[in-house]
């Protein structure tokens, strides 16, 4: 396989919403259409606030799908890189285009001057957690969220 790695563009809407019902699948969510079309939005935008997106192709087809965002951080006055959304499709794991696509947020950090980049995963994350504990580092760090 020759993966290449390259921005998310209009017309890949149809193939990138797949990809990101296969994503959000994985983690036992759904979202709203409404969702879809912010987040679409988001990320095709010109502001340097909003995710980016990136997409990785094998032989022209699209395999698999990253999200990243840049914020700030009262640690580094640089800011931050959170990969936040990380997708390669089932038949075609194992190729290299987790890692790839992983790699490219790495180069989009280093562009822009901003070079930690993290991301989470689940517990049961086992297949890509082997590649994780590879191109990134284990941290003792327990998420919390907002109590409904």
């Amino acid at each position: 396989m020759a993966i290449t790695i390259r921005p998310l563009l209009k017309s890949d809407r149809p193939r990138w919403a797949e990809l990101w019902q296969g994503y959000l699948e994985f983690y036992e969510t759904t979202l709203p259409t409404e969702v879809y079309d912010a987040t679409f939005a988001a990320l095709l935008s010109d502001d340097p606030h909003s995710p980016f997106g990136l997409l990785a192709e094998d032989e022209g087809k699209v395999i698999g799908l990253v999200h990243y965002l840049f914020h700030a951080h009262c640690w580094r006055p640089e800011g931050i890189c959170y990969l936040q959304d990380l997708f390669v499709a089932p038949e075609a794991r194992a190729c290299g285009a987790g890692r790839a696509l992983i790699e490219a947020v790495y180069a989009a950090a280093d562009a822009r001057g901003v070079p930690n980049v993290y991301w989470m995963t689940q517990d049961f994350n086992t297949t890509a957690r082997q590649l994780y504990d590879r191109i990134g580092a284990f941290t003792p760090f327990i998420k919390y969220v907002r109590a409904a």
